[in-house]
């Protein structure tokens, strides 16, 4: 089809040369005769006109055909390879999940390793208290085969030379016999015998409890006889500890009030120093208190009646003094403001030193909180220069940071309540001497 096109386009062309030039002729021939000679060459081009067309047609058909040729010789490649393009589109899709499913396998067999791994971390650790964090699988491997040699042999118990830690810190020779978790020894000089501390895990062994003192023991019979191979079922009652040692630890960590509070630091002095103040405070203001002149209180007739007959002797503390200044004073503006005057003294005298209390209770827990927070700097200053491998420093650290703030609440709880009770008989006996001086302010002295 794309061939043609020229075709008509070269006929169209030669059909416009042909009709422009007969108009040509015949408008210059308009007014002549055309000759037979004219006709004859104009038929003449035409003849070579359409044998060059023909001629154009036969080589433009040769060229088609050519040019269709290499067409379907291009569409035929451009199929292959849009074929094989493919072929190789599927194969690397394909390399590509190979790959995936590999990397997948891989991931999983990397991580069953580390899960392994861990595994025997945890077994390690758990048996012979050591970090292997950092080892390599064989290393983890050899300690599980050094752990289960240990619990293999503790199967059979057999006595063993060691050195152990004494109490007074001086290394002996002894024989030990451990089984399972629980451990004996014996050492001949000086002669003691007893159980051996094995939760610190050490490579020298301390003494937890001495037991007796005496050569004559049935460790050392059990010991000599195993030894001689006279008797090999003997027999020996050996006994334990069922703590395991931690009853004597917990014995050995236990601590009076004073060595409690010593441990707190110097934060521990101003706490005592407000307990104190407040304790004295609080005991000097019962006292007072509670040496108050208990109020009587009237009628107003009985009020009346004893205002007209002066009865003073009726009255006695505060009570009294407002009597008296309202016997001394006619009524009025004047006696009014010299009662709310006495009214004011009396509250100033009875609430004296209540505040101090309430402060205490304020200031005790911050001056804990303080020192707590003095105490955790204190603690983290030793994690940065010795590290945080060992948690008995941690958490010894923290637990002495908090005493401070154990102290602060010891003190501000007592130190709330007495303030809210004193506070309490304060007001209560306010308001009766409020009352009785709203009394003697209606009273008239004009009425004795």
């Amino acid at each position: 089809m794309s061939a043609l096109k020229p075709t008509k386009k070269l006929l169209s062309i030669i059909a416009i040369s042909l009709l422009s030039l007969g108009l040509s002729v015949f408008t210059a021939n308009a007014e002549q005769p055309i000759s037979q000679k004219t006709v004859n060459s104009i038929l003449n081009d035409i003849k070579a006109a359409e044998k060059k067309l023909a001629k154009t047609q036969i080589r433009i058909a040769k060229e088609q055909n050519a040019l269709s040729k290499k067409i379907f010789n291009k569409e035929q490649t451009l199929s292959k390879s849009r074929k094989e393009a493919l072929i190789n589109r599927r194969l690397a899709d394909e390399n590509t999940l190979s790959l995936t499913k590999l990397q997948t396998r891989l991931d999983t067999w990397q991580q069953q390793q580390q899960y392994q791994l861990n595994l025997l971390n945890r077994f390690v650790r758990e048996h012979s208290h050591k970090d292997n964090s950092s080892h390599t699988q064989i290393s983890l491997l050899n300690e599980v085969v050094k752990v289960i040699e240990t619990q293999e042999n503790a199967l059979y118990p057999h006595f063993t030379n060691q050195k152990i830690v004494l109490n007074n810190g001086d290394l002996a020779e002894a024989s030990t016999l451990q089984v399972g978790p629980v451990a004996w020894f014996n050492v001949k000089s000086p002669a003691i015998s007893g159980l051996l501390d094995l939760t610190e895990q050490s490579e020298i062994a301390k003494v937890a409890l001495i037991q007796t003192t005496s050569a004559d023991n049935a460790l050392t019979s059990a010991m000599e006889n195993l030894h001689s191979g006279t008797d090999k079922n003997t027999r020996a009652e050996l006994t334990f500890d069922p703590s395991l040692t931690r009853m004597i630890a917990t014995q050995a960590q236990q601590e009076n009030a004073f060595e409690h509070m010593k441990k707190g630091g110097l934060w521990v002095l101003p706490i005592m120093a407000f307990a104190c103040f407040a304790l004295v405070i609080a005991l000097l203001k019962a006292v007072q208190l509670f040496r108050l002149a208990k109020i009587n209180l009237y009628s107003q007739t009985q009020l009346l009646e004893l205002f007209s007959q002066q009865q003073v002797e009726r009255f006695k503390g505060m009570q009294l003094n407002l009597f008296q200044l309202s016997l001394d004073n006619k009524k009025g503006a004047a006696r009014d403001d010299q009662l709310f005057n006495q009214l004011t003294h009396n509250k100033h005298a009875l609430e004296n030193w209540v505040g101090a209390i309430a402060i205490t209770a304020s200031v005790s827990p911050l001056l804990g909180l303080l020192g707590t927070v003095s105490g955790m700097i204190e603690t983290f200053k030793m994690m940065t220069l010795f590290g945080s491998g060992d948690p008995e420093v941690v958490s010894g650290g923290i637990a002495q940071a908090l005493i401070t703030t154990e102290l602060g609440l010891v003190v501000a709880i007592p130190a709330l309540v007495l303030n809210a009770l004193l506070s309490r008989k304060v007001k209560a006996y306010y308001t009766q001497l409020e009352a009785f001086a709203v009394q003697l302010s209606q009273l008239e002295k004009d009425d004795v």
